[in-house]
């Protein structure tokens, strides 16, 4: 007969073993994400190139997801169609989005100031404030048309192609200030 103690231990070690299960079929089931519906038919054919989450202080900031049709090139990824959607794990406001946007897009390349306050404008009106499991998405059509998603809806659009190659640098280019994060969504980790 097992004392009371040990009985204890070996309930709490099967919780433990019960609770691992239950989170390894959950990140399964995570590890395969449907491909969003709008990108059926603006983006057809595409499939999920690579996924990582972004982490601030440890914490869990969102998983971004990086959709393209087979054969792309992330050597040229401003001249190719696809779409990369960030799948928020918290609150945060529209603003500070757009303007740590502008902040990182400075990493990739140099940019004017009327050009910051132009896409930072835009920015803000294409990032509202965001809650847990709300998804942005960035589509980006290989011309430098740029149309932006919340939760499947359209808030703004931009025809600009050095906006294009700076935004979605932010993840893509190799001047990323998360490199770790870049060689996920490619495929590369």
């Amino acid at each position: 007969m097992l004392d009371l103690r040990r009985r204890q231990t070996l309930c709490w070690g099967a919780s433990l073993v019960a609770l691992s299960t239950t989170a390894m079929t959950h990140d399964l089931l995570a590890a395969t994400p449907a491909i969003p519906a709008e990108l059926g038919t603006a983006l057809p054919g595409a499939r999920l190139v690579g996924t990582g989450v972004l982490r601030f202080f440890g914490l869990r900031v969102y998983e971004a997801r990086l959709w393209a049709p087979a054969g792309f090139n992330p050597q040229d990824y401003t001249r190719q169609p696809f779409a990369l959607e960030l799948v928020y794990d918290r609150k945060l406001e529209g603003e500070a989005i757009a303007e740590r946007s502008i902040a990182e897009m400075r990493r990739v390349a140099p940019f004017s100031e009327d050009q910051a306050r132009q896409w930072l404008r835009m920015m803000k009106q294409a990032f509202p404030n965001v809650a847990a499991q709300d998804r942005l998405l960035g589509l980006n059509d290989g011309t430098g048309k740029v149309v932006f998603l919340h939760n499947g809806r359209e808030t703004a659009a931009i025809d600009d192609a050095l906006y294009a190659r700076l935004f979605f640098g932010i993840w893509l280019s190799e001047q990323t200030s998360a490199p770790a994060l870049r060689a996920a969504l490619l495929g590369q980790s």
